[in-house]
């Protein structure tokens, strides 16, 4: 466009609406921006029907029109122009993203836009999924509502420490035929689309300033085929919606009640607004007078349901309940009695729904004297304003080696270019391996795979990222990203395996290694852990199982737990106390009547005179433990004492001894692995009790032993 002599840069702005197309030129200057000239043409024709572009040669013509009047007036010629997509089309999709850590991460650009890809690839597959038309949409931009920083509302993530991040998201979708219309009605026109936006978008840019955005208000830009709807809360645009009903329905009605075809209805409906009656002739050639009272009684009803659709809408997109306040721009809004209507439909005093035009164009000047403002004119002159706000367009950017067309929303990166191709968004981050599924102790447990490798991407042949800017014709290529190794676990790298239990035996704490049943079998600490496998691992030892670990034989002791008398399915937790004592044990006494036979002794033929000597020596004991057995007379001090057993701690472990009366300190190296033939230092060190000790100390229950190579 050519600014000429005016101070800021001159912007065209077209509003293509259902029955007329409105041109706005202005400049942004300060705080004001000033319309040098609007032109206004409506179609012959219905070329559009309910915002949709139906005879696209037709609209082009139009759009001839009102470029030539504004060029005309302004001495310049206009290239660029900026336009607006109806509601009727769009399609939005609320989503919530989130991304965990496992431990506290500081967050950067990069974290912030793998969120948002996120967000707008969950609702573009959702999208799909209920999307059952062979149509075609695309992305054309996303709003972020709001972030999280560990499930807490924040204003902006980055720089932050957190282990979870997530966000709150608008996609929207436009149909690829509507956006294709408006560029080649355009373009039939001799002009080149320098931003498109959303109606919805452009309305608000004008009617709720971002000072009044804290406030849950609706805007509902009444137009001839549809009415768009935007919901504003804490400072964003939550929702946009749009119902496929308004002005249009009530000049139908006009016309079939009148019998007259549309353009002589519109020409009615918009009478009775400034005088009493209408004169009009029908289809039958006749002359007829019809009231205000009368047109207002047929479209009333429509009024009333309208303000139903409206309102239902509205309550849905704020969650079921009604907002704090309507603002009503567009033409259609003007419909007697609409705003009572949907304030009654709300549920909210008549005074906060209203027709917005002057109030909220106190920052708009027209240089027309002639043009007075109104709520006709809220969403053309918010189509200029959102090309200050964003530069939006649609470009084309090869990517791998396929044509892709993204709505330029001044800010496209690699990744947006990737989504719009249908790339995974798996594909540009580094995949971890399988992940490991297993319970332990009736809790699902995962561990995850480990990362591969980040997709290679270059743009026009440069090493880049995915936050890598693109603009109109670069050339991405993109190789997707590798799959780490898959989880593995052994038993032994599992914590609470690591973990043991203390019990106090005989007077001496012991730390006891914990037991782990995978799948109801006992396994080692090397065990690999395979997928679903049940394990777990015991926070007490059975006295069975006590017994086996002090190598004590089960039915030469007996063991009391916590002071009651146990058996060996008795449980022993943390901090129980066991005592376990010795048998008495008896010596093996063969019978008296159980002579002892040729055969106990062997064949004395064959034996040496060595073997019959023994044999000789056998069948006398024999003969004498039967005298003994049978001799009630004989002193108990005649039976040699029973074997000890006792239980001491060698460098750190418990050690049964057993099979002797009485231990001397030497004896502890026939239960532990010390090769004294291989000397590995100095001398040995041995320690009873902590003092230095002789071999022949002798060892009672409970000692503590060390030994050791001095270096």
């Amino acid at each position: 466009m050519e600014a000429g002599k005016y101070p800021g840069q001159v912007v065209f702005g077209l509003d293509i609406g259902t029955r007329s197309i409105v041109g706005t030129v202005g400049y942004q200057s300060d705080e004001q921006f000033i319309v040098l000239a609007q032109a206004v043409r409506e179609h012959r024709t219905r070329a559009m029907l309910d915002g949709q572009i139906h005879d696209i040669g037709q609209v082009g013509a139009t759009i001839t029109e009102v470029r030539e009047e504004l060029e005309k007036e302004l001495h310049m010629q206009l290239h660029d122009v900026c336009i607006a997509a109806a509601g009727r089309v769009l399609k939005t999709v609320n989503v919530r993203a989130d991304i965990a850590y496992e431990e506290d991460h500081d967050i950067r650009k990069e974290d912030i836009y793998g969120l948002e890809t996120l967000g707008v690839e969950k609702a573009y597959q959702r999208f799909t999924e209920e999307n059952q038309t062979d149509v075609r949409f695309y992305c054309v931009g996303y709003t972020v509502v709001r972030y999280y920083l560990n499930d807490y509302p924040i204003g902006n993530l980055e720089d932050h420490k957190a282990r979870k991040i997530g966000a709150d998201l608008i996609a929207t979708f436009l149909p690829d035929d509507v956006v294709d219309g408006l560029y080649k009605s355009v373009e039939l026109a001799g002009l080149t689309v320098a931003n498109l936006t959303l109606e919805p978008i452009a309305a608000i840019q004008v009617a709720i300033p971002p000072m009044y955005r804290m406030l849950n208000i609706a805007l509902v830009d009444v137009g001839a085929g549809t009415s768009d709807i935007s919901i504003t809360k804490d400072g964003s645009i939550v929702a946009y919606g749009m119902i496929p009903v308004a002005g249009d329905s009530l000049t139908e009605a006009v016309a079939g009640h009148c019998l007259v075809d549309f353009e002589t209805a519109e020409h009615i409906k918009r009478g009775v607004t400034t005088q009493e009656t209408v004169t009009f002739t029908d289809i039958m050639g006749l002359s007829q007078t019809i009231t205000r009272e009368e047109v207002y009684a047929v479209t009333g009803p429509l009024v009333e349901t309208m303000a139903k659709q409206v309102s239902d809408k509205i309550k849905e997109l704020n969650g079921d309940k009604p907002v704090s306040a309507v603002f009503i721009v567009g033409g259609g809004g003007k419909m007697h009695g609409y705003d009572e209507a949907l304030a009654e439909q709300m549920g909210i005093v008549k005074e906060r729904v209203a027709l917005r035009g002057e109030e909220v164009m106190q920052k708009i000047r027209f240089m027309q004297p002639e043009i007075k403002k109104d709520s006709l004119l809220v969403t053309p002159v918010g189509i200029c304003l959102s090309f200050y706000a964003q530069n939006n367009n649609f470009i084309y950017v090869t990517f791998n080696h396929k044509r892709v067309k993204l709505y330029d929303n001044a800010r496209l990166a690699v990744v947006d270019a990737a989504l719009q191709a249908d790339f995974p968004n798996q594909g540009l981050f580094p995949k971890r391996g399988e992940e490991l599924h297993f319970i332990l102790n009736d809790k699902e447990k995962t561990i995850r795979g480990s990362l591969g490798e980040a997709a290679v991407i270059r743009v026009n042949g440069n090493p880049c990222d995915i936050t890598t800017q693109i603009r109109a014709n670069d050339v991405i290529e993109v190789t997707e990203s590798t799959a780490g190794d898959p989880a593995h676990c052994t038993i032994g790298k599992l914590p609470e395996y690591h973990t043991s239990i203390e019990i106090v035996v005989n007077g001496t704490k012991l730390s006891l290694p914990k037991f782990a049943l995978v799948n109801g079998s006992l396994q080692s600490e090397y065990y690999e852990i395979m997928q679903n496998d049940q394990i777990e691992i015991t926070n007490y030892y059975t006295v069975e199982q006590l017994l086996q670990f002090l190598d004590l034989a089960e039915d030469r002791v007996s063991v009391d737990v916590n002071n009651v008398p146990a058996d060996k399915d008795t449980r022993v937790y943390e901090n129980f106390s066991v005592v376990w004592t010795a048998l008495p044990q008896e010596e093996e006494i063969r019978p008296a009547d159980e002579s002892v036979t040729e055969a106990d002794l062997g064949d004395a033929e064959t034996d040496t005179e060595a073997d019959n000597a023994a044999a000789e020596n056998a069948k006398a004991g024999a003969q004498a433990v039967g005298s003994t057995q049978t001799d009630k007379t004989q002193p108990d001090a005649a039976i040699e004492p029973a074997n000890s057993t006792i239980m001491v701690i060698a460098n750190g472990r418990p050690v049964t001894l057993s099979g002797k009366k009485d231990y001397i300190y030497v004896d502890i190296f026939d239960y532990i692995d010390f090769d004294l033939t291989q000397p590995q230092g100095k001398s040995v060190v041995t320690l009873l009790n902590g003092v230095k000790a002789g071999y022949v100390d002798v060892l009672k229950n409970g000692d503590q032993i060390e030994i050791f190579w001095e270096q």
